[in-house]
């Protein structure tokens, strides 16, 4: 498979789309909060049953291992966070499963040499699939629809002062075209059909990953290749992620 080309890291263009950052005057702590547990060990517990499950990409299992994921669930769910398992992040909306989300960055990263270029992300969430993109990518633009989650994405961002990650509250469905083409496109959320506006967006030898609804009405993992000879389709393994909307809340 060809590898996943790279883009230029800086735009020049005047949208909303701002860097993470950390207040100047509140360092970011090295020390995890809110976790009885050695937060690194159970991280590196949560990569072994990963790679034990079939996940191979050194890169994204480091990167895995790199996000703590804690810090973007609710306190009261905070000793579920280490577990192969969705947990609730509130408007009706969910934080993937660790296995789901290696899973669907395994296959953006598939035939790719280094880091992968500009990156699209459809359905921010809590901000967890961002943090650990920002790792595997050189460049990371999220875009989330409910600006409940948009603002609670950026407060848990913060900590990590990721400059790489750039925030954006719109329509997914209709991308980010001042930020195409994308090397990747990868969606949290699933609909009947791909929007045109994500395939226009798709760099050539780009790739996109997002669940859709098959044929028999279940959703599915969709991979989609943008070659010389148009777009490639595989249809893979059946899952379940909140339905694809437009508009904004």
């Amino acid at each position: 498979m060809a590898q996943r080309p790279g883009f230029p890291i800086k735009l020049n263009t005047q949208a909303k789309a701002q860097p993470v950052k950390a207040p100047a005057n509140k360092p970011a702590s090295s020390n995890p909060q809110g976790l009885g547990l050695d937060s690194s060990a159970v991280r590196q517990r949560m990569v072994q049953k990963l790679a034990a499950q079939g996940l191979k990409d050194p890169v994204v299992l480091q990167a895995m291992g790199a996000v703590e994921r804690h810090r973007f669930v609710e306190s009261a769910l905070v000793n579920q966070a280490y577990e192969d398992t969705s947990l609730p992040i509130g408007l009706g909306q969910t934080i993937s499963k660790p296995n789901v989300v290696a899973r669907m960055i395994e296959l953006l990263r598939e035939g790719a040499n280094g880091k992968l270029g500009r990156v699209l992300e459809i359905g921010t969430g809590c901000g967890y699939q961002a943090a650990v993109l920002s790792h595997v990518a050189s460049e990371v633009y999220s875009i989330e629809r409910l600006k409940g989650l948009h603002e609670k994405a950026r407060a848990n961002l913060r900590h990590f002062r990721l400059a790489n990650v750039h925030l954006l509250f719109g329509d997914g469905m209709l991308g980010y075209p001042k930020g195409a083409p994308y090397a990747a496109i990868i969606s949290a959320a699933g609909g009947e059909t791909l929007p045109q506006a994500w395939l226009d967006q798709l760099a050539l030898g780009g790739r996109l990953v997002a669940p859709t609804v098959t044929a028999n009405g279940q959703q599915a993992l969709m991979v989609v290749d943008k070659t010389d000879q148009g777009f490639k389709q595989s249809v893979l393994e059946a899952v379940h992620f909140v339905p694809l909307k437009s508009g904004i809340s």
